[in-house]
């Protein structure tokens, strides 16, 4: 075994610990999840999926769970932190999180506004579309109960997830592919399908979408070298999923077939 052979296969065993304990996990489930879904005698359109669930019927202790879930989702990425600062290397420098002049934050905060728009829009009638065919599951964003900490729980969760995805099928894969000396084009399809992957449940329309947010998101890190705005976009995007279907008028919901 030569000398460069040990670190590349240390690397890319430490890429499938990695995904085993973050998103690779979430795609295999989210693989039985839409197999079970197709094998129901219920049709795919008329099947919901769910969130954010409750935990328990005890208000405080709910509370007390999903902040513990949170809390512990989002461990993996502190893991590749603290990966990726091996040798004494900085992750933030590497995950393009560092900011070294005033104007950094403002640019990071209006490019990642224009992807969630660019992103957000047309995966909205994705869904329209995935739900009038009949191939995309109702997402129910929000099964909490209506208590003052529920729209909390909902923010944490929103910036927890846009923390994991991110930073682990975006900079972490990329840049750890890219270590192993894979072309940047194979990097970005094989961030784009694990995003894609692990979010089957939603149907497969859903998925397709989301490989494609995931080919945009992957180049503009190879290209840019910035996984900021992509935190940015991916922080509103949830929001507005996870706390507008609470705010938006019934009427509306119904018309796009959002209930």
């Amino acid at each position: 075994m030569t000398v460069a052979a040990e670190p590349r296969r240390r690397l890319r065993v430490e890429i499938w610990l990695v995904l085993g304990l973050s998103l690779g996990r979430s795609a295999v489930y989210a693989v039985y999840s839409i197999i079970k879904s197709y094998q129901s005698t219920k049709p795919v359109s008329q099947q919901t999926t769910t969130l954010h669930p409750s935990l328990s019927g005890i208000p405080v202790w709910d509370l007390i769970y999903q902040l513990t879930g949170i809390v512990f989702s989002v461990v993996p990425v502190l893991l590749v932190f603290y990966l990726l600062a091996a040798y004494g290397a900085s992750a933030r420098t590497r995950l393009g999180l560092a900011w070294s002049r005033g104007r950094d934050g403002a640019l990071d905060l209006g490019r990642g506004a224009a992807l969630a728009a660019a992103i957000g829009i047309p995966g909205l009638g994705l869904y329209v579309l995935g739900r009038a065919i009949g191939q995309t599951l109702r997402v129910d964003t929000s099964g909490l109960p209506a208590h003052w900490w529920a729209s909390l729980v909902l923010i944490l969760s929103a910036v927890a997830v846009a923390f994991l995805e991110e930073v682990i099928a975006v900079g972490y894969l990329v840049s750890r592919l890219r270590d192993l000396a894979w072309h940047p084009y194979a990097a970005i399809v094989a961030s784009a399908v694990l995003r894609g992957s692990y979010h089957l449940y939603q149907g497969w329309p859903m998925a397709l979408g989301n490989v494609v947010m995931g080919v945009v998101f992957a180049w503009y890190f190879v290209r840019k070298g910035r996984l900021a705005p992509l935190l940015v976009a991916h922080v509103l995007l949830d929001l507005v999923s996870f706390i507008g279907p609470e705010l938006a008028p019934e009427s509306w919901l119904e018309k796009l077939r959002l209930t």
